[in-house]
């Protein structure tokens, strides 16, 4: 059974943890408490050693609107563009992560929505997805990373169309641009992300999570520093492996491979 707060959904089921954000009414729109709340589920997630991976979605019609502009203009709560910048750095926690993170984009994910899209591992999408940059429409630099991230994504001259518009790309565009993995039904989205976790469980968890933290910081990179950064993680890990182990995985993977092939 799923743990609920106000804002923030989590469920726990076979090492699997997924985080709906729940704010139907305001499609997701990240408030203050929201981000708060999310902050903290990934900062304790990170130390947790019973969970494996991380799927981030929304309820209703949108995975998220982005951050709460009715708090920032001042029309409810008490923030401003400045608190976006405090100490509940939500992207920041999330990258920080050790573990997979799935984005189950389920609607609408628009601007501060599309960054949290961003700040996942993987993302797969409903038919109904929608991602859109209104920043420039909004008035506001981006302060999460999109900038910086999309371009590497789908290339630069599409992240600027996106960002210089603030049009609208729909699930098929996102796929055929390679911001999304696969498109499913609406009813397929859940099932298929917690397929795709189980499979990521199945793999060895030290290992997995050193490749994951070799692709961030390699990211973050020159070409040539995250190909030194790959071989040094390479033998440090190797030194850690013992024959037998590597025999057992082996046979493992043969089986697994005889499997999907029928």
């Amino acid at each position: 059974m799923p743990e609920a707060t106000d804002v923030l959904l989590v469920e726990r089921n076979a090492g699997v943890v997924t985080l709906t954000l729940n704010r139907p009414e305001a499609m997701n729109a990240l408030s203050r408490a929201l981000r708060r709340a999310l902050s903290q589920a990934f900062r304790m997630l990170a130390g947790d050693p019973e969970i494996g991976v991380v799927i981030v979605t929304g309820r209703g019609r949108a995975f998220s609107a982005g951050v709460d502009l009715k708090e920032i203009g001042g029309e409810v709560g008490d923030d401003s563009p400045g608190a976006l910048l405090d100490d509940q750095d939500l992207v920041g926690a999330m990258r920080s992560c050790p573990l997979p993170i799935i984005g189950a984009v389920n609607g609408f994910a628009i601007t501060g929505g599309f960054e949290l899209a961003l700040a996942c591992d993987v993302l797969i999408a409903s038919s109904e997805a929608r991602f859109a940059d209104t920043h420039a429409r909004v008035g506001i630099v981006p302060g999460w990373g999109l900038s910086q991230l999309l371009p590497r994504w789908i290339g630069p001259s599409r992240a600027k169309e996106l960002s210089f518009t603030g049009n609208f790309l729909d699930a098929e565009g996102a796929l055929a641009w390679g911001l999304v993995n696969r498109v499913v039904a609406p009813e397929e989205l859940l099932p298929t992300c917690r397929r795709l976790a189980q499979d990521m469980l199945s793999c060895d968890r030290e290992t997995l999570l050193r490749i994951k933290r070799v692709y961030d910081e390699g990211m973050r990179a020159t070409l040539a520093d995250g190909l030194r950064l790959e071989a040094r993680s390479s033998l440090e890990h190797a030194r850690s492996v013992r024959p037998e182990q590597v025999a057992a995985r082996r046979r493992a993977v043969q089986q697994r491979g005889r499997d999907q092939s029928g």
